[in-house]
């Protein structure tokens, strides 16, 4: 498991840029919370929690429970969530601690699919009918919430059933993330893009410094 960071480490993973983008020093190899600390205003929170929501760096616990987490918290900008994607976080962070079965967690992440199957065939009606007339946008954007929120869940639950598809893990929370986004959509009859880009990378930040807890 990797303690530090460079940018050779970085390039192990394909990211879509190179990291000499932002560090140009490439002999250097810092602690991950000092890497961390010293680019965090440079690099995009986006990207870090990208590079760091893998295996590769956290226990598989710990991957979990962040993933979870950040599901948890975008199910609470939604009215009257579904019990069931409730009930997928709270199996996946049984799982995490060893206090549920696969066979459980397999249950909760069909479920969680079936939510995220059915909100995207909501969210699809609602953007039609935005297409037809803006003063329904407000309800596409709601329903897009929703539909974040869920997939967020979804990804989660796979996630922890195969931690090694970090590709899981990092849509959930950007998934998470969304939500936020399209929330404030929902909250406004005029759009306000910066604003809601605000938002966004605000609770991207607030990701950032909840996962930043796993390593200390």
């Amino acid at each position: 498991m990797y303690k530090t960071i460079s940018n050779k480490i970085i390039r192990t993973f394909n990211p879509c840029y190179d990291p000499s983008k932002y560090i140009t020093d490439e002999n250097e190899e810092l602690p991950i919370k000092d890497w961390v600390e010293k680019y965090r205003s440079i690099v995009p929170a986006k990207d870090i929690i990208w590079l760091l929501s893998r295996k590769e760096f956290l226990s598989e616990k710990d991957l979990i429970l962040f993933v979870v987490w950040c599901a948890r918290e975008a199910l609470k900008l939604i009215e009257n969530p579904d019990k069931r994607s409730v009930e997928a976080c709270d199996v996946a962070e049984k799982y995490a601690n060893g206090e549920a079965t696969k066979k459980e967690l397999d249950a909760a992440y069909i479920a969680a699919n079936d939510i995220a199957d059915a909100a995207y065939l909501a969210a699809n009606d609602a953007y039609y009918a935005a297409s037809v007339s803006d003063d329904v946008y407000v309800t596409y954007y709601a329903a897009s919430t929703t539909l974040a929120a869920y997939y967020a869940v979804r990804d989660a639950a796979y996630a922890t059933r195969d931690v090694s598809y970090s590709v899981y893990a990092t849509r959930a929370v950007s998934y998470a993330a969304r939500v936020a986004y399209f929330a404030f959509f929902a909250a406004n009859d005029i759009v306000y893009p910066d604003a809601a880009d605000a938002v966004y990378n605000a609770t991207r930040s607030v990701q950032l410094d909840k996962l930043l807890t796993y390593f200390e």
